[in-house]
């Protein structure tokens, strides 16, 4: 018989996202850090290949990040504002702390890019669901420059790697509201 851990399942049916402007210091220490990137990384991951990497951002790295991302928007967007810009500087230095999940599939006869590319959402959530375990707030956010190469070269993503999410964790400031989820109903068919 299997061994129910109904902690465990109460608490993922009540995960919630925090938005990073919302988050404040606060961040993980570094053991918490290092808790939150080893659940990252035990997910599944057909052929133990390890299709994913993590980029932590912390400290000044989410403003040197800015620089890059700032620069790339202005040289996309010429008729971008001062202020425009600013708020694309500032897109990762909201919450003190920020991990890229990296998608970088490897060739393999058996395990397709696909598979891969799903190992490492499966690395976004688990990092998620372990910052908020650790009593933090966590946002899995993507946004332009998760698809923009220059801003990926930018911030050392090779030929090859696509940016699965941006994980902004920290402490929330207020209380989270929950927002509707679908019904069972609404998502399950039983074949």
């Amino acid at each position: 018989m299997a061994r129910a851990n109904t902690e465990v399942t109460d608490f993922l049916k009540t995960r919630r996202s925090v938005k990073p402007r919302e988050m404040s210091g606060p961040g993980p220490s570094p053991e918490e850090l290092d808790t939150i990137l080893t659940v990252g990384a035990r997910v599944p991951d057909h052929g133990k290949i390890a299709p994913w990497r993590f980029i932590v951002f912390e400290g000044d790295a989410g403003a040197r990040a800015g620089e890059v991302i700032g620069e790339v928007f202005a040289r996309n967007k010429p008729e971008a504002t001062p202020e425009e810009i600013a708020a694309e500087r500032a897109r990762l230095t909201e919450a003190p702390l920020v991990i890229a999940v990296v998608s970088a599939p490897k060739p393999h006869p058996k395990v397709p890019a696909w598979e891969q590319e799903l190992s490492a959402g499966a690395a976004c959530l688990n990092i998620v669901t372990a910052a908020t375990a650790l009593g933090y707030g966590a946002n899995w956010l993507t946004g332009w420059i998760a698809y923009d190469r220059d801003v990926l070269t930018g911030l050392g993503l090779k030929d090859g790697e696509q940016l699965a999410g941006f994980i902004h964790i920290g402490t929330p400031t207020r209380a989270n509201e929950d927002r509707p989820r679908p019904t069972l109903a609404e998502i399950v068919t039983r074949f």
